[in-house]
């Protein structure tokens, strides 16, 4: 049986008129995931890819530390420091809640990396505990990335023994989610399952859902588009990364998720089109993306990419192994001049990769629909 949770923080409780046992069992988490209060499920351990010696280039990847808890701080803590040099990580987003903690934990992961790269999620653009001290969510992203820069991580695309690095900015939007909606149930809406819509705040003319905050980030990537285009024509062996997702094939389909309406907070369509337009229509073999966001890991190859989730994600996921514990990260992505092998076990990038997606059925998966009270 295909089993999955989808977990983060900071819990809240359902309004009147929700399923009771929906209210008893579980407890919406911020981003529309659920986690069910006393589930006890675990999954096989990904075998890592230790850093061992080894001459020339290595990158490694992982996305949401989430170092506001202690646990993750220590992982972090714990990394090697600097053992040699052309050693590289890509961070993939959500980094930790407030600037404080972000830098700490920026300055931890430069000791202990020759390079690190590095590109928001939204998690590091929340506001709810530092209200006092930004206009908006946008003016925290340029000191972070004013703090990135005087730590000496990067976030611009650069090349490393003809290896292309290229960090992409990215938000997520509703219009996203083309796949039919799971009916005759009580889903929470969006603004009441995703903390986003009260823990960022946003200039005018950009509002957290529609294309406008999606189409904003994406802009920001216009900037660096003759370096990029320098790139492509020199480099044979590209590495493209954001934090949120560019294709709903990497997320479980609607029925199996314990919150249905999560694909429509996950991922961006003009994302995918840029890393279309770097990497070609048909991909190739020196083609990758790695991504974050929703705590799932994932390696699988879609039209000739192959795309990458390695993430930290929550001390109570990790003592499932719903992220496939801890050792193995962060993730070898690239050593001695090649890419590395598949991340094995990958949970449900391999159940994938034996079972056709079909959107189109909508019928909640029965470890999903014990949770849910019918309309």
């Amino acid at each position: 049986m295909v089993l999955c949770l989808i977990t983060i923080s900071s819990a809240f409780y359902l309004q009147p008129g929700r399923s009771r046992y929906l209210r008893k069992c579980m407890r919406i988490q911020n981003c529309g995931r659920f986690l069910m209060k006393h589930a006890d499920i675990t999954r096989h351990k990904i075998i890592p890819s230790a850093r061992v010696d080894t001459v020339g280039l290595e990158v490694f990847v992982v996305s949401d530390l989430h170092t506001e808890y202690a646990e993750n701080m220590s992982w972090v803590k714990g990394l090697p420091k600097k053992r040699k040099k052309k050693e590289v990580l890509l961070v993939a987003g959500d980094v930790a809640e407030t600037y404080e903690n972000f830098v700490l934990t920026m300055s931890l992961l430069k000791a202990s990396f020759e390079h690190v790269f590095f590109v928001p999620g939204n998690h590091d653009l929340w506001l709810r505990r530092e209200k006092e001290k930004y206009i908006d969510s946008l003016q925290k992203l340029d000191i972070m990335l004013d703090a990135c820069q005087s730590l000496g991580v990067e976030t611009n695309p650069s090349v490393i023994d003809g290896l292309a690095i290229i960090p992409l900015f990215s938000w997520y939007h509703e219009s996203f989610d083309r796949e039919k909606d799971i009916t005759g149930i009580r889903i929470p809406s969006l603004e009441l399952a995703c903390k986003d819509f009260r823990a960022c705040k946003w200039p005018d003319g950009l509002i957290n859902g529609d294309n406008s905050l999606a189409t904003h980030f994406d802009a920001m990537n216009d900037k660096y588009q003759d370096t990029v285009q320098e790139m492509l024509a020199s480099c044979k062996q590209i590495i493209s990364f954001s934090h949120f997702i560019p294709r709903l094939e990497l997320c479980p389909e609607k029925r199996m998720l314990f919150y249905p309406n999560l694909p429509k907070v996950i991922g961006s369509d003009f994302l995918e089109a840029r890393i279309r337009y770097i990497h070609g229509a048909r991909g190739s073999t020196n083609a990758c993306h790695i991504f974050g966001h929703t705590h799932f890991c994932w390696d699988a190859r879609l039209d000739g990419i192959r795309y990458v989730q390695a993430p930290l994600a929550y001390p109570r996921e990790r003592k499932r192994r719903m992220n496939g514990g801890e050792d193995w990260l962060p993730f070898c992505i690239y050593s001695k001049g090649e890419f590395t092998e598949n991340m094995s076990p990958c949970y449900w990038s391999d159940y994938y990769a034996s079972n056709p997606r079909t959107p189109d059925v909508t019928e909640l998966a029965p470890w999903v629909a014990r949770f849910y009270g019918k309309l």
